[in-house]
């Protein structure tokens, strides 16, 4: 979760939203979140947690220990989800994205 100063909070739909620029949603896109996107979200998780983004070579192996576990119930955790809703269209979302970009840097 991401607690950034009240500055970068948003109001969107009459409802206060935290807003991480970094982490993506990996969920009900079509096509399927793949191993790679699953594995760089945990990546970027671990590295947050712990504070660097390279370890030192005594935390390697800890890192990266972490870093799998997280994919692997990262990916359990998409695999059991379920919607109603239809699939996104990952190019849809990003093109929304880089309008939303667009007018916040404008």
């Amino acid at each position: 979760m991401c607690w950034p100063p009240s500055s970068q909070w948003k109001r969107e739909n009459d409802r206060e939203q935290v807003r991480c620029r970094n982490i993506k949603p990996l969920f009900n896109f079509d096509p399927p979140a793949t191993n790679d996107e699953v594995h760089d979200a945990a990546l970027q998780f671990v590295r947050k947690v712990s504070g660097t983004t390279k370890p030192s070579k005594r935390n390697e192996v800890a890192f990266e220990h972490a870093v799998n576990s997280i994919a692997a119930c990262a990916r359990e955790l998409l695999d059991s989800l379920e919607t109603s809703q239809p699939p996104r269209d990952r190019e849809e979302v990003a093109a929304k994205a880089r309008a939303r970009t667009a007018v916040r840097f404008a």
